[in-house]
């Protein structure tokens, strides 16, 4: 396991831990001597190309890349501003059999924080006031996927050979904030109030809480587009095959699952 030094700690027994940057083909180049098979995540649009050349890494039999939705967006700019595509690209143009991710946002991201729409924030909101504060209120709207089952995906593609080649969209179904908050409230047996806030003071709080204006952007335009089109998004990931559910073999968890097995992190 290739990890930032701030990523180091907290992995099982078994793994064992280099410190190092998937983005630098040195460091990669350093423990690559005898790799077979390889996940790629965190990987940098700058670097990935020469990432996948370094040491022993071109004659590896398989790759799995963690993208992330929204690449196919990305083909209606010009190549210079991609990001996701753009390591999908160096992933295709490496020659190594390669299954590519692409996952909706993780239900963990609340504790985490990758981008506003996670619900990052509302733990210390929850514990502090008994409140979120979200654009749109209860009608704002996001797909998740459980935390476990996007690793059971990636699982599946290092494993073996079915998904060689194949782009994987790892997605959950949308989920609204209020039911989201609703969720929290039952398992927590107390009430959370939902303060619906403008899209200029969810960019002012979000800002103060030091998320760039891209991300705002992202965030705000997502929760929207996803409230607006719930029925049609729902239906375009139940129609996704492979499904979620014949990748890992069993059905997907739920949003109530993930709250139940963190519910302490909420008290």
């Amino acid at each position: 396991m290739l990890a930032e030094p701030a990523q180091a700690g907290g992995w099982p027994p078994h793994c064992e831990i280099v410190e190092g940057s998937v983005a630098s083909p040195a460091d990669v180049e350093s423990v690559s001597s005898g790799v077979s098979t390889l996940f790629l995540a965190d990987a940098d649009p700058a670097s990935a190309a020469e990432v996948l050349q370094a040491g022993d890494i071109p004659r590896i039999r398989r790759l799995v890349l963690l993208s992330s939705h929204g690449p196919e967006y990305e083909e209606n700019y010009p190549p210079e501003t991609w990001f996701w595509l753009a390591i999908e690209h160096a992933v295709r143009n490496s020659g190594i059999p390669a299954t590519i991710i692409r996952p909706s946002a993780v239900m963990g991201a609340m504790l985490a924080g990758t981008y506003p729409a996670t619900g990052f924030g509302w733990r210390e909101t929850i514990e502090t006031a008994g409140t979120v504060w979200e654009p749109y209120g209860a009608a704002g709207c996001y797909p998740f996927i459980h935390e476990e089952d996007l690793a059971a995906v990636a699982a599946a593609g290092l494993l073996g050979d079915e998904y060689t080649g194949m782009v994987l969209e790892a997605v959950g179904l949308p989920v609204s904030t209020g039911d989201r908050v609703a969720c929290l409230a039952a398992a927590l047996g107390r009430e959370i109030d939902l303060v619906a806030l403008t899209e200029a003071e969810a960019r002012q709080r979000w800002r103060t809480q030091g998320w760039p204006d891209s991300a705002v952007d992202v965030t705000l335009y997502a929760l929207q587009e996803y409230a607006a089109r719930t029925a049609e998004l729902t239906q375009w990931t139940l129609d996704q095959r492979p499904s979620v559910a014949a990748i890992i073999g069993r059905p997907p968890r739920t949003f109530q699952d993930w709250v139940a097995d963190n519910l302490d992190e909420f008290r």
